[in-house]
């Protein structure tokens, strides 16, 4: 068959250790064989990125913006032990995913990848809980210190105008601790208007959780933000019959784990981090979770939401065969393939992306899985553990079928 054509790039960012292997592999295998595949190629691999002082990160996401769809592979934040793994490093660089977020703003909507085989381990979930992430700010943004004499430190705004204005964090009788962090009420409004027209699109209920009786001008901000931006909605929920509400973070805690799935669940930056890997892993498998980036000015970048899985690239260094799930960087290829054929006019494209998405599902229900969700299955259901290019070689199999 011919290659289906694309009329404009893809902006693909790559990454390190084991995903960078299968990035590879998905796109010799699943891919290029029936995709005539035009991309911006950046290596957001580690060792690039010491090399360009991170600047190819920045690049990266400014050719986000200049083509509206990007595919990420999982990549490092360095860490002091990856100081001593990587002793070229010049720089503890900070999160690449971070620094993306920031350039392109908006919301990061992460959902499972729910099987039958596969239950959520709280039983009483059916449907998949979709986190909406805000991201930016918050920690990813702020900036921290130590010292180690008493003291006092302050915060101080000053504004344009002349004005300041400053507070006092706290009186410290010896070593501390500090961090300021902050939010633009920009960003807010643009991370409200997502989760309220994803809901629509997506046509279910919105929970937005916050701990305003703590941060009672940070987290209110947010809370009067979401109240203020929805009446532009309003109607339309009441027309489609969702709900949206705002509760305390606690609180949701304990609603969610309580309900039955099916929402989408609206957090802040860091709370949707941490929320959005209980939810993946209560459903099976950080390896099972979409994650989009979609910013206010109609972006896109789609990316697997798990880390490098360093443990299986020290194995392949070995010559060693792993069972690594490629699921996620999969969907995060379909999801990429089928907004770029939606926003060029390629049904054809978009067609390829259902399929490749169809032929995994196809793959899974035939018992034919990665270690990581052999032993999750619903006692009765024959699966059997392959290695990392069984795995794709069976999903290209089913693939090539579905082409035929």
């Amino acid at each position: 068959m011919a290659k289906i054509q694309m009329k404009t790039p893809l902006v693909e960012m790559d990454g390190d250790e084991m995903t960078r292997i299968l990035w590879q592999m998905i796109k010799d295998k699943l891919i290029l064989p029936y995709v005539d595949l035009k991309t911006e190629y950046y290596d957001l691999g580690l060792l690039n990125r010491n090399d360009t002082k991170d600047q190819v990160t920045i690049d990266a996401a400014n050719a986000n913006k200049k083509y509206g769809v990007a595919v990420k592979c999982a990549t490092i934040t360095p860490n002091k032990q990856r100081m001593i793994e990587y002793p070229q490093l010049t720089e503890m660089w900070k999160s690449p995913n971070g620094t993306i977020r920031s350039i392109l703003d908006g919301t990061v909507f992460r959902t499972p990848i729910c099987i039958p085989a596969i239950k959520p381990v709280v039983k009483n979930w059916k449907e998949p809980i979709t986190i909406a992430r805000h991201a930016y700010g918050d920690v990813y943004k702020s900036v921290d210190m130590y010292t180690e004499e008493p003291g006092t430190c302050t915060m101080t705004f000053k504004g344009e105008s002349g004005e300041e204005k400053t507070l006092t964090v706290q009186k410290v009788n010896g070593p501390a601790v500090w961090q300021g962090a902050h939010n633009k009420e920009s960003s807010i409004r643009s991370f409200a208007k997502a989760c309220f027209q994803y809901a629509i699109d997506t046509k279910q209920d919105l929970w937005f959780s916050t701990k305003d009786t703590i941060a009672k001008i940070y987290d209110g901000q947010f809370k009067k933000v979401f109240e203020e931006e929805f009446e532009a909605y309003k109607a339309k929920f009441e027309e489609l019959g969702i709900t949206y509400f705002y509760t305390l973070i606690d609180d949701a805690v304990a609603r969610v784990i309580r309900s039955k799935g099916g929402y989408i669940w609206a957090c802040k930056n860091y709370d949707g981090d941490v929320m959005s890997d209980m939810v993946s892993t209560a459903f099976g498998s950080l390896a099972m979770m979409t994650s989009v980036l979609v910013s206010p000015d109609g972006n896109y970048e789609f990316e697997a939401a798990h880390g490098t899985v360093t443990q299986h690239y020290y194995k392949h260094l070995k010559g060693e065969k792993t069972s690594t799930n490629s699921m996620a960087t999969i969907f995060a290829w379909s999801g990429a393939l089928k907004k770029r054929g939606e926003l060029d006019e390629l049904p054809e494209l978009i067609a390829f992306g259902e399929k490749l998405e169809e032929a995994c599902f196809d793959t899974l229900n035939a018992g034919i899985m990665t270690k990581d969700l052999v032993g999750l299955v619903e006692p009765g259901f024959e699966a059997k553990a392959v290695n990392s290019e069984e795995f794709l070689d069976a999903i290209s199999e089913r693939l090539a079928a579905k082409l035929a």
